[in-house]
């Protein structure tokens, strides 16, 4: 149980690492960051939770605001992972 409460927070920790590497390299990048490389490597690999994150988040919630909320919810996520290995 804890290998598995271990390797799911290492893969949270790799996505979260992975959607601030994004927000850098738009940031860096600007209107041409969709023609890095390593910014669609990082878009590829952080897809599948913002998918998620969109489909459970209200309508009214503006498509930028996704990939902080993604942020957000993949950073409590590893939290409370930690939380529960202490008591594992």
């Amino acid at each position: 149980m804890l290998f598995v409460l271990g390797a799911l927070r290492a893969v949270i920790e790799l996505i979260g690492l992975c959607l601030l590497g994004q927000g850098v390299l738009h940031l860096v990048a600007g209107t041409r960051s969709g023609c890095n490389p390593i910014y669609r490597l990082f878009s590829l690999l952080t897809a599948p939770p913002r998918h998620l994150v969109r489909a459970m988040a209200p309508s009214f919630v503006s498509g930028r605001m996704i990939p902080l909320l993604t942020f957000m919810l993949l950073f409590f996520l590893w939290i409370g992972l930690a939380w529960m290995r202490t008591f594992v």
